[in-house]
């Protein structure tokens, strides 16, 4: 049967090398057993003595994670990209720098010509980490792209009529193109 002590944080005082044989989340410093990590110390029947994690720590992105940011500026042939969060794990902030570059050629499959007629200023995205150590993002796939978008002209909000990539403002009617996520206007994440 497991006893459990109260939360400890790195480097707290557990008890000695007599006491206690050190399991996880713990180290030995002298015969004193100390934590490793933020968490609740158990202490089983044979006497080993470990931390369990209680704190969350902060995801590092990797290739593969799919990220939601927002455009905020527009190369000739890069997007700056500001990182929201990770998808997932909305509700912790990501340990990696917040920008990251989406590239003319990882926007959509075929040939782009001018990369403002696919993502705009302010545009909300959602994109799949290409490369996590230079940050590169993808919207190639069809769950991929604008997932929110405003109007160019009045900053109204744009809908979509479900035909192809072309969005309607809904106060001044002027229609644009983007690379759009299947997912566009639908608040899912």
């Amino acid at each position: 049967m497991e006893k459990e002590k109260g939360i400890v944080v790195p480097g707290d005082f557990l008890g000695t090398s007599e006491e206690f044989t050190p399991g996880k989340g713990v180290y030995d410093e002298n015969g004193n057993i100390c934590s490793l990590l933020t968490g609740v110390v158990s202490i089983s029947d044979k006497r080993v003595i470990e931390v369990q994690s209680k704190v969350e720590t902060p995801p590092v992105l990797k290739e593969g994670d799919v990220v939601i940011g927002k455009i905020e500026d527009i190369k000739d042939t890069v997007a700056i990209v500001s990182i929201a969060c990770l998808k997932g794990k909305e509700d912790r902030e990501i340990a990696t720098a917040r920008q990251a570059v989406i590239h003319i050629s990882n926007v959509k499959s075929g040939y782009v010509n001018e990369l403002k007629n696919e993502l705009c200023h302010f545009d909300v995205v959602k994109a799949k980490v290409i490369d996590a150590k230079n940050l590169r993002l993808s919207t190639e796939e069809k769950s991929l792209g604008v997932i929110k978008a405003i109007c160019k002209r009045c900053k109204g909000g744009l809908k979509w009529k479900g035909n192809g990539n072309v969005l309607e403002c809904g106060l001044c009617q002027q229609r644009e193109v983007r690379k759009l996520s299947e997912d566009y206007g639908k608040g899912i994440v």
